[in-house]
């Protein structure tokens, strides 16, 4: 994976997540977090590929230790927003938002779907 050779390189290079929340939503808003997990802590992630598919207590777990652990924020797309511009443009913005909203400025995203 592209994030193993970035941080072989260099472990102090930030890399930061993000992925949308509620696009299968009837209605409402949509919401995008992006984390940067320390690299100390990728253990831990390493076998997450779909958090749906998580137990409970496993979920409860990494929610609580990322969010003491790691760098986040959280964006929002309000369903006008939706409405205007469609949901695959209102996810983007609403990672946007959440990538501008982070207490430093990253390098590196990555980003869950098909756009770059």
């Amino acid at each position: 994976m592209i994030e193993d050779k970035i941080w072989n390189s260099n472990p102090n290079r930030y890399i930061i997540g993000s992925d949308e929340v509620g696009r299968g939503s009837f209605a409402g808003p949509i919401g995008a977090a992006s984390v940067r997990v320390n690299y100390e802590s990728i253990d831990l992630l390493m076998d997450v590929k779909d958090s749906k598919k998580l137990s409970p207590k496993k979920r409860e777990f990494l929610e609580n230790y990322i969010k003491k652990n790691s760098y986040w924020a959280i964006g929002i797309a309000s369903k006008k927003e939706i409405e205007k511009i469609n949901i695959l443009n209102a996810s983007l913005l609403a990672m946007k938002r959440s990538i501008l909203k982070l207490k430093f400025k990253p390098k590196i995203v990555k980003v869950d779907g098909n756009k770059k």
